[in-house]
């Protein structure tokens, strides 16, 4: 074991060659990778308001150009990637970030990828960009809490192609399916193999309930899971994720789709995120009794606080709201349980029993392993339509806001919203009555968002700007007739659907 270092095990080859942490990556360092490694090209890539990531390619023409471009960045067209900046006014600046550079993993000439940062016009960062929100998001959480906001997310998504004829499925029934009744487990490996390349770390993949045949083709769900993280890195692995995904899917002669609903009764595309809180590097979401800690509770009582509003930044097209139905595993009221798939907010199973089970199976080897850190509460009505960034952001603030409120306000509403049962059951209908109902549709998003803005723009996290941005696109959407449309008319609905197949 004296062998093993921290970087022998990292996917990511710059930490193996430079033998450092991403974090630690410096300009000398990235410029002795690409020298010692033949790099030819250099890809700066950025997200914009539609959630996806751009690129800017770069040929390296000497080291004194290398050197601008790593200083300086360039400059790009805001008024083409953000719809509220104006045309007269939209120049940016985009400026790498050191840390998340990547071999990228598709391109046939050697090439450095790296995430940039948005400044304005006097070296400012950009004010709305959403990256920048979540910075700011996180800052004033800590500012308030005296903690970290740490997140996961959980990548839902339907891999799509031929029928091969042969071992075929049960309807609805993939969860965890081996092959070869699952068809595309090799896709999602290999696709978990190049997200790993980049450095995010990875929790595990698996296939997905949802699978279904129409026509000639397969539809497959399948889902991979992020380790907890600082949300800033969180949100680049979950965006650099998504990329991966779709170019190796348009490599292989698959399609991909991570729209939350692609038809009636088969299972949706949720995008959950968890959230662990930490402090000084311990997980502080359970507490000494391996019970939920009250910073917890504290937490989910924001998140029930600002639900209604965070659809806006979570939910961003009509076909969000087919998914948020009853008896989808998606939620539709406002209320948080323990391993319960019918609430809003899920405390999933803990490592709580204090008891060694690993020495139960393998007798000769006691595990001993700390498992508090494992503990997280998970967000669950969000879907791939969203920006992470801004989702993100949204959850830190509702985060921040239950540390705001007087401690004993906080833990009532987290008691008031508890429910430990299926709030679906016939017989749990009266609990169902008395809990508050998620929007429907974006147009209702928009109106909860226009509420409650005040919260999100106080302490100057979100922009007033970005604010009027959502909910102007959101209305824009004119979708209030959307539930009796589901109802009543499949052609009209699947016209839908296929608008935003390719969302986020």
């Amino acid at each position: 074991m004296e062998s093993i270092n921290s970087y022998t095990m990292s996917r990511n080859q710059l930490e193996r060659t430079l033998g450092k942490p991403s974090s630690s990556f410096t300009r000398a360092d990235i410029i002795e990778y690409i020298a010692r490694e033949g790099i030819e090209m250099v890809n700066f890539m950025y997200a914009a308001a539609d959630g996806r990531l751009k690129t800017l390619n770069f040929v390296i023409n000497s080291l004194e150009y290398l050197e601008t471009i790593l200083s300086t960045g360039e400059r790009v067209d805001g008024s083409s990637l953000f719809p509220f900046i104006e045309a007269g006014k939209s120049d940016l600046y985009v400026i790498p970030r050191y840390s998340s550079a990547f071999r990228d993993p598709f391109a046939e000439i050697p090439t450095l990828t790296l995430l940039c940062s948005y400044f304005d016009k006097d070296g400012n960062p950009l004010d709305s960009d959403p990256r920048q929100i979540l910075e700011r998001a996180c800052r004033e959480f800590t500012n308030v809490s005296g903690l970290e906001f740490e997140c996961m997310g959980e990548l839902e998504f339907y891999v799509i192609g031929r029928d091969p004829g042969t071992f075929p499925a049960t309807d609805q029934k993939g969860y965890h399916e081996s092959g070869p009744f699952a068809k595309f487990n090799d896709f999602r490996t290999k696709a978990m193999s190049l997200i790993a390349s980049t450095g995010a770390h990875i929790k595990y993949g698996h296939s997905e309930v949802g699978n279904f045949k129409h026509n000639s083709l397969i539809y497959e769900q399948n889902e991979i899971e992020f380790l907890p993280d600082p949300a800033l890195q969180a949100a680049d692995q979950l965006l650099i994720a998504k990329w991966i995904i779709r170019e190796l899917a348009a490599r292989e002669g698959l399609d991909i789709t991570f729209a939350p609903k692609i038809t009636v009764g088969k299972a949706g595309s949720g995008f959950h995120i968890h959230i662990r809180l930490m402090k000084d590097g311990k997980n502080v979401t359970q507490n000494w009794k391996r019970e939920l800690s009250d910073e917890a509770k504290r937490a989910i009582a924001g998140l029930m606080v600002l639900a209604p509003s965070i659809t806006a930044f979570g939910n961003k097209n009509p076909s969000s709201y087919m998914r948020l139905v009853p008896h989808q595993e998606a939620p539709t009221n406002i209320c948080w349980g323990d391993r319960n798939r019918s609430v809003l907010v899920r405390v999933p199973l803990g490592w709580t029993s204090g008891k060694d089970m690993c020495v139960q199976v393998n007798p000769s080897d006691k595990c001993e392993m700390e498992t508090f850190a494992k503990q997280t509460f998970e967000m669950r009505s969000p879907d791939c339509s969203a920006n992470v960034y801004e989702l993100m952001a949204a959850l830190c603030v509702a985060a921040r806001i239950g540390f705001e409120m007087d401690e004993k306000e906080a833990l009532e509403i987290a008691k008031r919203t508890y429910v430990d049962v299926n709030i679906h059951a016939k017989e749990n209908a009266s609990k169902l009555a008395k809990l508050d109902v998620l929007p429907t549709c974006c147009v209702e998003s928009a109106e909860c968002l226009e509420s409650q803005r005040n919260i999100y723009e106080s302490r100057d996290v979100f922009s007033p700007a970005m604010i009027d941005s959502v909910i102007k696109m959101l209305k824009d959407f004119d979708d209030k007739n959307l539930a009796k449309l589901i109802n009543s008319d499949p052609v009209e609905l699947q016209n839908l659907v296929n608008r935003y197949f390719y969302c986020g």
